[in-house]
């Protein structure tokens, strides 16, 4: 028998934590790389340096990845030899280890999960509780294995219960494309196959923690039927041509992963959940000798990629800036951003909303006349940065709010991913642009926040308003004032442009 202590147990736990808000897995790195090198869409190649670049300057700054740091799953493997020295639960010690890891003064993480889900939804401020599924096995050593999932990505997820006579492939090639680009692609999907309906989507998230190894698959060929749905369906996936961002390209699926159990005669569950660009997820055993160690970060994991402004960027200053200026930008056009924007996510819509229903005026010191609202809620700053990393969060939530915002005046809006029909008609009719930052580039998008302060509703926490001063912020005309979409135009050119490279 050993014993796990409760100091160890939650080391280890906040450890592995901070570990990975800031530093990619190195099969990730690579596969990411070698998407990156065999990209034919100049847009969506620009989207991979963007990752990989932010990738390694988070890993170099020991800051996170991406300002969305997830809601904490973590799968326990409890030896049926060890005992826990504590009077605490598991949930108990595994939040602790949470709070210690998002409240890390060195490296604070950002709060995003809220209690009373259907009512007030307040945030906890140290985004417990966690998610946990344990598990008792024959040993004497507990396996952990912890995921800090983003919302973009786990909004996207997606449950079917198939005929058993149905094909897979075809659902899922079917379903991809509704899932948009919010869960920033490329990534990897992960499959939960039969079981039960609960049981199906907990093997999906599972699955998802396995290694990259598409590569090595491909080379070696299938060996059991699993193998070959995920040479299928990543083919599949890839030939829809959705691309990095969704804007176009080769690669849309990084790999496939699938997890199966036994089901019912009657039934065949799939459940698929994608796994976005920053991909967190961490694998470690605790023995009874001590808290678990991680090694350091090799920066030599990271390929020597470059984030260079090409000669066709366009830089714009955004105060004081004209329609006629906005007329003339293009779909798929680079610019790099300067001056003062506003923030907004669904938190702070929601308020301004109900503040006009009541006939009352916006907060002091918010007017979004002529300006461009940001979808975004930054992680907290540390030493002397401006705001700590920042990148956009998936801009359809804020479609509903499109024709109130632009009603108070408001040019353009800056998020990530593709808006819905109703919205780009809204900002044809308005001649107003949406422009789209890179998701999973948060730490880069950061470094052009030069200033940065709280205008209203600073009870909101990261979902407040907040004004930013921009130097050179790096963003795509996604929907130009004639209302051409490049998350409609990309992926269709390119899922062509693909039919026709395999048929060459």
């Amino acid at each position: 028998m050993i014993t796990i202590t409760s100091e160890d147990f939650i080391a280890s736990i906040a450890d592995a934590l901070q570990r990975i808000s800031y530093a990619h897995p190195r099969d990730f790195i690579q596969a990411m790389a070698r998407a990156y090198e065999l990209e034919q869409n100049p847009a969506a190649r620009d989207a991979m340096a963007q990752i990989l670049v932010n990738s390694r300057m988070a890993a170099m700054g020991q800051r996170p990845i991406c300002q969305d740091t997830g809601i904490v799953t973590c799968f326990l493997k409890i030896g049926l030899n060890c005992r826990f020295d504590t009077k605490q639960s598991i949930q108990e010690l595994v939040d602790e280890g949470v709070r210690q890891a998002y409240t890390d003064r060195a490296n604070p993480l950002r709060a995003s999960v809220v209690s009373d889900p259907a009512g007030k939804r307040q945030n906890t401020r140290d985004n417990t509780p966690a998610v946990i599924y344990t598990e008792l096995i024959p040993g004497n050593t507990v396996e952990i294995a912890l995921a800090a999932k983003g919302a973009g990505s786990e909004n996207k997820s997606k449950f079917v219960c198939l005929n058993p006579g149905d094909s897979i492939v075809d659902w899922v090639v079917k379903t991809v494309p509704t899932m948009g680009a919010g869960w920033c692609p490329p990534g990897i999907l992960g499959l939960g196959i039969g079981g039960t309906v609960d049981k199906a989507m907990v093997l999906a998230k599972q699955s998802l923690m396995a290694p990259v190894d598409m590569q090595e698959l491909q080379a070696r060929g299938a060996q059991n039927r699993i193998e070959e749905l995920r040479l299928e369906i990543h083919a599949a996936v890839n030939a829809l041509g959705i691309g990095a961002q969704g804007l176009g390209g080769l690669t849309t699926a990084l790999d496939v992963k699938i997890l199966d159990c036994p089901t019912h005669a009657a039934s065949l569950p799939v459940a698929m959940i994608p796994n976005c660009a920053a991909s967190r997820h961490i694998h470690f055993q605790l023995d009874g000798s001590g808290p678990a160690h991680f090694e350091p970060v090799h920066l030599e994991d990271w390929p020597t990629i470059t984030w260079e402004v090409s000669d066709s960027v366009k830089r714009v200053q955004l105060d004081g800036i004209s329609r006629s200026e906005i007329d003339r930008w293009q779909p798929g056009e680079t610019l790099l951003l300067s001056g003062t924007i506003l923030t907004g996510r669904d938190a702070a819509h929601s308020r301004i909303q109900n503040l006009l229903a009541q006939g009352k005026g916006l907060p002091e010191g918010v007017d979004f006349k002529g300006k461009f609202i940001y979808y975004v809620g930054p992680v907290d700053p540390v030493g002397d940065e401006a705001v700590g990393p920042a990148g956009p969060t998936t801009s359809t939530r804020m479609d509903k709010y499109t024709d109130m915002m632009l009603g108070l005046g408001l040019m353009g809006m800056i998020g990530k991913s593709e808006r819905g029909q109703a919205t780009i008609d809204a900002l044809k009719a308005s001649r107003s642009v949406y422009l789209m930052a890179v998701g999973g580039a948060a730490y880069l998008v950061s470094k052009a926040i030069k200033k940065s302060r709280v205008v209203a509703f600073a009870d909101l926490g990261m979902e407040a308003i907040y004004e930013f001063t921009v130097e050179d912020m790096p963003v795509t005309v996604a929907v130009d004032v004639r209302g051409q979409a490049v998350h409609q135009s990309g992926p269709a050119l390119w899922q062509q442009k693909i039919r026709d490279l395999r048929r060459a």
